[in-house]
């Protein structure tokens, strides 16, 4: 921890305190490198600096949780699991502070929605010297969520993709594992209830996300979407039945066509997804349990979060 320094006549300059949360693992490592950097901005912007690379899974939500009301900011660093991570402990706590995000991990879907940049040593600085940004925070079952929940094909790719391969060739990975899985794709039998409205039917793929991209696609999520506007948009895909059928839903996820009937989209502030077995959910991309009975909401404006102040324009 850096100590207060002193100002002219002796009189001692309280600096402001900063609890920085990093994964060591997260990515390819680089962050070791850019430890000095890292700090150096945060000591140049005025503010005495607690560090703690993270531990175990889980370790960092708990120190977020603990420890956050004795900082004017928070700072992590890692992946979208990390992200998630801090945010739920802060959404944990009644005090919040704001949070800053250093991305370092092979994907960093929320962080290319908050324009943050990609370059360490920029998005430290930003960190610092940006503006807070309210953002909304996806409640499921009562545990959080930062940008997606989702459930079927490809969902488990995140977490089942080895660290080491994800850190050789970044989203890629999930691609080339996701696609392996096509032939045994296993459809579910959902009721779906939103804004007294009720979707019945056999689905592959749903997503709930607040974001403008997931899995590393842009546009995939939705057309104008609002990370502050307290609604989230979802997105389903029915099970295809001809090789015809699943070319048209590849066409239109990749915005090669505008629409087909065999994929359902639409924006909600609160669904319900029922079901008569058990499914796996992940949660921005971590593995977030079996459910049979799901209730996604979105917390209006829960988390601040510091970002460009042309973002907020």
């Amino acid at each position: 921890m850096f100590s207060p320094m002193l100002g002219k006549g002796g009189f001692i300059i309280r600096r402001k305190k900063l609890l920085f949360v990093f994964n060591p693992f997260s990515g390819k490592g680089l962050i070791k490198n850019k430890l000095l950097e890292i700090v150096d901005q945060f000591v140049k912007n005025g503010y005495e600096v607690t560090v703690h690379p993270t531990q175990r899974p889980q370790d960092a939500l708990e120190q977020v949780q603990k420890r956050a009301g004795k900082y004017s900011l928070v700072v992590c660093s890692g992946g979208d699991g990390t992200l998630d991570e801090v945010v739920s402990g802060m959404m944990h706590r009644d005090k919040k502070v704001p949070i800053g995000y250093i991305p370092s991990g092979s994907t960093n879907d929320f962080a290319s929605s908050l324009k943050i940049p990609k370059n360490m040593g920029k998005a430290a600085e930003l960190a610092v010297s940006g503006v807070p940004f309210a953002c909304d925070i996806g409640n499921f079952n009562e545990k959080y969520f930062v940008y997606i929940a989702a459930f079927g094909l490809f969902t488990d790719v995140s977490y089942a993709t080895r660290q080491e391969r994800k850190n050789r060739i970044g989203h890629f990975a999930y691609i080339l594992e996701g696609v392996k899985r096509i032939p045994a794709a296993q459809p579910y039998h959902l009721r779906i209830s939103y804004d007294n409205q009720t979707i019945e039917g056999k689905f592959i793929y749903g997503m709930v996300t607040n974001s403008v991209s997931a899995g590393g696609f842009r546009n995939i999520t939705g057309k104008n979407v609002k990370l502050n506007d307290g609604i989230f948009e979802v997105t389903l895909i029915k099970m295809p039945k001809s090789p015809l059928e699943l070319n048209e839903i590849i066409a239109s996820l990749t915005n090669l066509i505008d629409n087909t009937d065999l994929i359902y989209t639409f924006k909600t502030e609160r669904l319900t997804v029922e079901s008569a077995e058990e499914i796996a959910w992940t949660l921005d991309g971590e593995y977030g349990g079996k459910h049979k009975n799901v209730t996604i909401s979105a917390q209006r404006q829960a988390v601040e979060i510091i970002v460009d102040s042309r973002m907020k324009s």
